[in-house]
């Protein structure tokens, strides 16, 4: 049974999940796909009013740390497994001679075809043009399917929106597995529309992803029920704003300071001329590296995670540690 197109709309990622999720579980798995079989759900639009609201609130499907390493894989420029598998051991599973991601975003973001920053391009053009409907950016290619690469983009399209000081992004997918793609996509896409938001210093809009075959695997059904079944979480908190002004220099000191942290080096905030937004996602990325650290040292984990300046993300530390930062 082909399921109907979804379209939803939602002001927080978790409304988007339950309602997608509860619909996929319902189809026939029938399609077989390279990596398994699933339902599937073919043109779907999902909207999402609040793209702030990009962290899941459950204890499921909350995982702040792989989404901040994807986005920092991204903002490295970088595609090779080292670093991402680091985050998503799903990348060196898959292939475990596997060096580079031949699909990898971060490239065909700042270095498409070896030569074409399209985050840069499409930033200058906005400012030219503010109105402009060109501002596309374009990650699928006509080379990943007659190359016969090893991993093709999910990606074709981030189309950015200047409409009334508001950017909004309009993502096209040609593929989006529900369960585990989805909200690190939405995470890391939104996350980029705010640093784009910023160089052009507009407010962050809507977002809207398209996607052709929305699917969730049979293999993903206990999991996707489990999260369902943890019933509705608060939807008031939400990630804070981004620091005002050029966001680039700060990205530049957070993509190598992750590199000191994965390292294992230690990292004094106060060398770093970053605002509290920016130190937040350090400590997270420092949370994260001293929980996969055996045995897991917990007054250390609390140090750093009492410089939080924010108590938004205590939730997620407190799972990754095992212990309550704050009541």
């Amino acid at each position: 049974m082909l399921l109907p197109s979804l379209d939803v709309t939602a002001s927080t990622l978790d409304d988007l999940l339950r309602t997608v999720l509860a619909t996929l579980i319902e189809g026939s798995f029938s399609v077989v796909a390279t990596r398994g079989t699933t339902a599937e759900a073919i043109g779907c639009r999902l909207h999402l009013t609040n793209p702030l609201a990009r962290l899941s609130r459950t204890e499921t499907k909350g995982t702040p740390f792989s989404a901040i390493g994807e986005l920092l894989w991204y903002l490295a420029k970088r595609n090779d497994i080292t670093m991402i598998a680091y985050y998503l051991k799903y990348y060196r599973q898959q292939d475990p001679a596997l060096r580079e991601v031949d699909g990898g975003y971060g490239p065909r973001l700042f270095n498409f075809r070896g030569q074409y920053n399209q985050v840069a391009t499409i930033i200058e053009l906005l400012r030219r043009k503010p109105t402009s409907r060109q501002a596309v950016i374009q990650l699928f290619d006509a080379e990943d399917v007659a190359s016969g690469h090893h991993e093709v983009p999910c990606t074709c399209t981030l189309q950015f929106l200047l409409r009334g000081q508001q950017l909004h992004l309009v993502v096209h997918m040609r593929s989006n597995d529900a369960y585990y793609g989805l909200p690190h996509d939405v995470f890391t896409f939104t996350m980029l529309q705010e640093i784009v938001a910023r160089s052009l210093e507009a407010n962050l809009g809507s977002y809207y992803h398209f996607v052709g075959s929305l699917h969730l695997y049979d293999t993903k059904v206990d999991k996707a029920r489990q999260y369902l079944d943890e019933g509705l979480q608060p939807t008031t908190l939400v990630m804070p704003p981004m620091s005002a002004g050029n966001p680039w220099p700060a990205i530049e000191q957070i993509v190598a300071a992750e590199e000191r942290i994965r390292h294992g080096s230690s990292l004094n905030s106060a060398d770093l001329a970053l605002a509290p937004y920016w130190l937040d996602l350090l400590r997270l990325l420092q949370v994260y590296h001293l929980s996969k650290t055996k045995p897991v040292v917990t007054d250390r984990i609390a140090t750093v995670a009492a410089g939080l300046s924010t108590d938004i993300y205590d939730t997620y530390v407190n799972k990754r540690a095992g212990y309550v930062v704050r009541v």
